[in-house]
């Protein structure tokens, strides 16, 4: 993993546990992850009576499903399979449920419980570039996923847009 990523993990570890268990935190932190790596949109799901809900996304423009099954997307073969999922052109992927139309590629982790494993959300990164993301990509987000697993079971549904 590149150097610095090591360290904005270590700095998004020290921001999570001090921060409050809000929406915000959770785009703070998504924020942070774009900046890093400059993806071009981080958008971070938590999974609420069989949907998965955005809780923060980057920048000011929601994505086009703000609220979907579970079962559908991407996201949702992430969630079944319980792996990240990578697609390097998914406009030739017809499982794609597209939150920006101009998205080319895409990487999809899934967010779990360390109690017990369950599927919490997802973060969700998407890029205007074909096979924008490597296995380098795959680590980092899958150590932010481990991160944003408690401020995801735990921040409040109210306001999941703020921006």
């Amino acid at each position: 993993m590149k150097t610095n990523s090591t360290r904005l993990l270590q700095d998004l570890a020290a921001y999570l546990l001090a921060a409050r268990k809000t929406p915000a935190t959770v785009k703070r932190a998504a924020e942070m992850v774009r900046a890093e790596r400059k993806y071009r949109w981080v958008g971070v799901y938590k999974i609420v009576r069989g949907d998965f809900v955005i809780v923060a996304g980057t920048g000011n423009t929601p994505p086009t499903y703000a609220r979907f099954p579970t079962t559908q997307g991407l996201c949702g073969v992430a969630a079944e399979t319980r792996e990240t999922l990578i697609v390097g052109d998914v406009r030739k992927d017809a499982r794609w449920l597209p939150a920006f139309f101009t998205t080319k590629s895409e990487i999809v982790v899934p967010i779990t419980s360390e109690s017990n494993g369950r599927v919490l959300g997802m973060i969700d990164v998407e890029s205007e570039e074909l096979n924008a993301f490597t296995e380098d990509d795959r680590d980092f987000l899958e150590h932010v996923a481990v991160l944003m697993a408690r401020k995801l079971c735990t921040a409040k549904k109210k306001n999941a847009l703020a921006h």
